[in-house]
């Protein structure tokens, strides 16, 4: 089978393989030391890809997929964004992140199939170059986490919007899983990304050249015909389901978490406790605010317009830096935050920042 590359090929193996095989366009995540942490130049490679594709009458469909047994993509390049605000740089910060929202928007209105396929570890960005697409097929070794808490960030890439949006096996919307999601960081196994309606698809990893290869040869209908299996029924979060709906629908964090404090399932309120420990305050309180305000964003737009306005703020903040220092520099995992609790945040400064 011939590939036809999109562009001349360079001495240096980009981090971002884009190519054409018979009908379909390819896009291959290459830059496993870094679980494929996505960085402007990978951004700036998807983006080009995808804009000479959609106009391509010879491209029908496009496939993702990552090359490392490690994962699939490990997030955005945050450690590229901390060095570059410690020097001053935080406009290249600023227009990385503009770009990278961008092309989120790109793929959630694509018009051809856009079809990620997800082995090992989607966090972050990675959750942004994929949630977006027509097919988010996923592994039995996939697992998922939107982890900004930690790092002094927010919940963004297009998801906040996209996932409040999201059926799945639940058979409805649900915003409070959502922002659950979110504020959380929990950590999801593919049951958990069926039912929530972040995935569409389950194949075992050992069709995953088979599955390539009948989408490449027959089109993605036949290959998931030939490769789709059942889902999971493992769900570890679905037996939470009530508690989650009952504390996270709430419209600010202190309002969550009088709520978890007085809910009777006590095995949720720990798992929930442990899994924001770390969790930087003004983080929880800004990321409460802004799953509030994309409830009522009427598209994705303008979403990611929000997120532009938050994003370049939080970045500004002492946070972010040592969230980013704490769990990706020095790995110690004992980050010093300012304000210390969640009740020393000015949430009006976050509300009026959104409205």
């Amino acid at each position: 089978m011939t590939e036809n590359v999109a562009k001349p090929a360079t001495e240096v193996d980009p981090e971002v393989r884009s190519y054409i095989r018979g009908n379909t366009g390819v896009l291959e995540l290459n830059r496993p030391r870094a679980i494929n942490s996505l960085n402007p130049e990978m951004i700036a490679e998807i983006s080009r890809a995808l804009k000479f594709w959609e106009t391509d009458e010879a491209v029908t469909q496009v496939l993702l997929y990552s090359n490392s047994e490690r994962g699939f993509c490990a997030g955005g390049d945050v450690r590229f964004a901390r060095s570059e605000i410690l020097a001053g740089n935080e406009g290249v910060v600023d227009e990385f992140f503009r770009a990278e929202y961008e092309l989120n928007h790109f793929i959630a209105n694509y018009p051809k199939p856009y079809v990620s396929l997800i082995d090992g570890v989607v966090m972050g960005g990675g959750w942004g170059i994929s949630l977006h697409g027509s097919h988010r097929i996923i592994t039995e070794r996939a697992f998922a986490a939107m982890p900004e808490m930690a790092i002094g960030y927010f919940t963004d890439v297009g998801v906040a919007y996209a996932s409040q949006r999201m059926v799945g096996e639940k058979g409805k919307a649900s915003p409070a899983l959502a922002a659950f999601i979110g504020l959380s960081g929990a950590r999801l196994n593919p049951a958990d990304l069926i039912w929530s309606g972040v995935a569409t698809h389950v194949i075992f990893s050992k069709n995953l050249q088979n599955f390539m290869d009948a989408m490449i040869d027959r089109g993605i209908a036949a290959a998931l015909t030939e490769n789709a299996t059942t889902p999971p029924r493992d769900s570890e979060w679905s037996s939470h389901e009530d508690a989650i709906e009952e504390c996270f629908a709430q419209d600010s964090w202190a309002e969550i978490e009088t709520a978890l404090q007085a809910h009777p399932d006590t095995e949720f309120r720990s798992k929930v406790r442990e899994l924001m420990a770390v969790s930087s305050p003004t983080s929880v309180v800004a990321t409460a605010e802004f799953f509030r305000a994309c409830r009522s964003a009427a598209t994705l737009r303008e979403a990611l317009g929000l997120e532009i306005i938050l994003g370049e703020m939080l970045r500004r903040e002492p946070d972010f830096v040592e969230g980013v220092r704490a769990v990706l520099v020095d790995k110690d995992r004992s980050p010093s935050f300012s304000p210390a609790s969640t009740a020393e945040v000015d949430v009006e400064k976050y509300r009026s920042l959104l409205t």
